[in-house]
């Protein structure tokens, strides 16, 4: 399982738009919301939290987004990683996005 941390500085508003781009995208692969949310702490106007992703989540993915992914540099985790942060970005989420445990 993917776990990330992410990082806002308008939390409810990021968490409520990646909530929603993560089960819209849930929904395109017949999978239910195989996704968690961590409990927030917030520092210097920023909120962290963190973000589970399950392994048939991340697996559909890869598998749907394949040609995207492969285009990002670094290792596979990395890739991942760029694109979930760049997925965000484009749902209109200002937030940073860190792989913590792979």
């Amino acid at each position: 399982m993917k776990i990330f941390e992410v990082s806002s500085t308008d939390f409810l508003e990021d968490k409520r738009l990646i909530n929603n781009a993560l089960a819209d995208m849930a929904s395109q692969f017949g999978l239910p919301n195989d996704f968690v949310f961590g409990e927030p702490t917030s520092r210097f106007g920023w909120t962290f939290f963190r973000l589970w992703i399950k392994p048939s989540l991340q697996e559909a993915i890869n598998q749907k987004f394949d040609d995207m992914i492969r285009r990002y540099k670094g290792k596979p985790e990395e890739k991942f990683t760029f694109f979930i942060a760049d997925y965000f970005q484009a749902k209109g989420c200002k937030t940073k996005v860190k792989l913590i445990d792979a």
